[in-house]
């Protein structure tokens, strides 16, 4: 049996998609990165645990955590919950290179 993969956003993240004009290129390439995770939850970079933020684990008590690359240089911030046959892919951020760093600490 296929695993399911369901891809929605965290309120934060959902605010600032919304947001954005549906015509723009940053709109488009994240609703593809985000079609792409609906295929593949692990497609973007397993981030360290000792590298987490302490607001994702404080705010969404997370397990996993990743980062995926955009085109344009911005990166896109997840978290997968879930069982054997289903994962939740929640994102949590959209942020360009130099908010993704401090975001960080880097």
């Amino acid at each position: 049996m296929k695993e399911k993969i369901f891809v929605r956003g965290a309120p934060d993240f959902m605010k600032f998609f919304n947001s954005l004009d549906k015509q723009s290129v940053s709109y488009k390439e994240i609703n593809e990165a985000l079609d792409l995770l609906k295929k593949d939850y692990a497609r973007g970079d397993k981030i360290p645990r000792d590298h987490w933020p302490k607001k994702y684990i404080k705010e969404h008590q997370i397990h996993t955590l990743f980062r995926y690359k955009l085109r344009s240089g911005w990166r896109l911030v997840y978290t997968v919950y879930g069982t054997k046959h289903e994962k939740a892919c929640t994102i949590l951020e959209a942020f360009d290179h130099k908010e993704y760093e401090k975001r960080f600490g880097y």
